[in-house]
């Protein structure tokens, strides 16, 4: 039988002297150098200037952290209110992707005014890495044991170690990966972002832009639906998670831009020619 048991090593990487580095700062760093360098090639073959994509990289990172951070605070104020020093450990895990994302798109909205640069070339441009950084993000979840799903004897399990075990549940050992049914649906939508900015490229940029981030929306929220619905340690809105109700409108968002991009605007084209 295949058997695939995950366990975490620990959320620290190494110590030297005061200096304590961890894997969830690692990966973040990681995805953000991992995914600049890859949106400087992609904006260079779209025939935009490269270093532009640095730039803007400063501006996601100052943006997206503290949005994330901030996100997951308001959702969960009353573990903060009598601990508010804590708000800053970002280090300790507690960020919410939705969060980041937000800040993101806010940020590129104001970076493309100020620059004069299309705000869809530049989301087109950043979807990929942005996809590539969550997968990569996702694995210090597990490195924290943190956004676990819930108990399961499948073959392929999470062991989660006693103090991290939520309240009333303490008597399971083995929960769903739910970090690694997401890093790898990630890897899927940027394969298939990948897939379409080259299959644009060959077809003479057919490819119309802000697809890419449509199709990122799509994608990404769809499976963060229903990977959700497996976790323990949703944030919550009244009896209902956030993250569901989140993913809902960005399905609807890249269904809708599709649908805008590729039917409705060009039909609105051909009746104003007419």
């Amino acid at each position: 039988m295949f058997l695939l048991t995950f366990q975490s090593p620990g959320p620290i990487l190494f110590e030297l002297g005061p200096l304590t580095v961890r894997w969830y700062g690692l990966l973040i760093a990681s995805a953000v150098l991992i995914g600049a360098t890859l949106s400087q090639s992609l904006a260079n073959k779209r025939h935009l200037k490269p270093d532009i994509m640095w730039d803007l990289a400063v501006w996601l990172v100052i943006a997206a952290i503290p949005c994330a951070r901030l996100y997951y605070v308001f959702f969960e104020w009353e573990q903060y209110a009598n601990r508010p020093g804590d708000i800053i450990a970002i280090w300790q895990g507690g960020i919410a992707i939705h969060g980041a994302m937000i800040g993101a798109i806010l940020a590129t909205l104001i970076f493309s005014r100020v620059n004069r640069v299309s705000v869809w070339q530049l989301l087109d441009l950043i979807a990929p890495s942005a996809i590539l950084g969550q997968a990569i993000g996702r694995w210090g979840n597990f490195f924290n044991s943190e956004a676990f799903g819930r108990p399961t004897d499948l073959p392929w399990k999470l062991y989660i170690p006693l103090s991290s075990r939520p309240p009333g549940w303490q008597q399971f050992e083995y929960f769903h990966p739910t970090f690694l049914y997401e890093s790898l649906w990630n890897l899927g939508i940027f394969a298939l972002l990948l897939t379409l900015f080259f299959w644009g490229m060959r077809q003479g940029n057919r490819l119309k832009v802000g697809t890419l981030f449509f199709v990122y929306a799509l994608g990404y929220s769809t499976g963060r639906l229903w990977i959700e619905g497996l976790r323990m340690d949703s944030l919550m809105l009244g009896g209902l998670r956030v993250a569901q109700l989140v993913s809902l409108g960005g399905i609807l968002i890249g269904a809708f831009g599709l649908i805008w991009l590729y039917i409705l605007k060009g039909s609105l084209t051909r009746e104003n020619r007419s």
